[in-house]
């Protein structure tokens, strides 16, 4: 049965409806042993979303690999812009099934020529040592702070195409988002929280597919928020270049979690950033890194 969306403040698109059609387009279709076909959404502007065509990737290498196997980490190059109109086929190359660890390549293709590309390692869950950094403290709940229909809507940007497609997670900024008119350069960590926005199936892939997607929404802001630049205007371009993520303990992608985003440096129009993930109960669940191309155009 097909769940109607609901609308935001701002008039968009949101709820269970637009999170189903997510997930079924990170469900992939099998079209040979190892080769997948995904889509990307109508709405899609200029070029596929990174976190997209991430998410479906490492669902086709999850769709290779024993369930009782868990992905503990991945590395991935984004190395041509995707074109939202034509489909996707992710190519699976199986480097290594051992006793405790599976190991994935999986290519990304269109027009004939790679434009992703993602190694993904898969670990049999085993006993070890057991230590974590500790969750921020005196962040405000998400029960505290506007969803982004609200958000939006306040800030008077809902004609704003680039904040226009429909909302499968719900995204809430601790502080003011580096996209919002007044915002100001700041050192500290940009800190969000999200969830999917309706609840997920009980298969673990699915879960981490849903957070490799998240993470590429709001890591790169890290870096703009150190400099007094506008975000989204023709002399800004920024693309992701490349993104590494480990996994560290079991979540759920449909209960919220503090995303903490960091830029350590920027340099050689490319900037670094960094991102962990924390549960509500203070869990460390999940851990990024990525580099992506910052360019002033002038």
């Amino acid at each position: 049965m097909t769940v109607s969306a609901e609308i935001s403040a701002d008039g968009v698109p949101r709820g269970q409806g637009v999170l189903d059609k997510l997930v079924a387009r990170l469900s992939l279709e099998r079209i040979e042993v190892n080769l997948f076909r995904g889509t990307s959404p109508p709405e899609t502007p200029v070029r596929v979303f990174g976190g997209q065509v991430a998410g479906q990737a490492l669902v086709a290498a999850g769709r290779t690999v024993p369930p009782d196997r868990q992905v503990h980490s991945l590395h991935a190059y984004f190395i041509r812009p995707g074109d939202p109109k034509i489909p996707i086929v992710y190519d699976v190359e199986r480097v290594r099934d051992g006793r405790s660890f599976t190991t994935r390549r999986v290519l990304a293709i269109q027009h004939g020529e790679a434009i992703f590309s993602l190694s993904a390692s898969f670990q049999l869950p085993q006993p070890g040592l057991e230590h974590t950094e500790e969750m921020p403290t005196g962040v405000p709940g998400p029960e505290e702070l506007p969803d982004m229909g609200s958000l939006i809507r306040d800030l008077g940007l809902e004609v704003n195409p680039f904040l226009r497609m429909p909302r499968p997670l719900d995204v809430r900024y601790v502080q003011r988002p580096v996209w919002a008119p007044g915002f100001q350069p700041t050192r500290e960590p940009m800190r969000v929280w999200m969830r999917a926005d309706g609840s997920l199936p009980d298969d673990r892939l699915v879960h981490v597919c849903l957070l490799t997607y998240a993470s590429d929404l709001t890591l790169l802001n890290s870096v703009l928020a150190r400099h007094e630049v506008p975000a989204w205007t023709e002399r800004m371009m920024s693309a992701s270049l490349d993104h590494a993520m480990w996994f560290h303990q079991d979540f759920r992608a449909d209960d919220w979690l503090l995303y903490e985003c960091h830029s350590p440096v920027a340099s050689g129009a490319r900037g670094l950033a960094t991102g962990r993930f924390f549960t509500t109960d203070g869990r460390l669940i999940a851990t990024t890194v990525q580099e992506g191309l910052v360019r002033i155009i002038s």
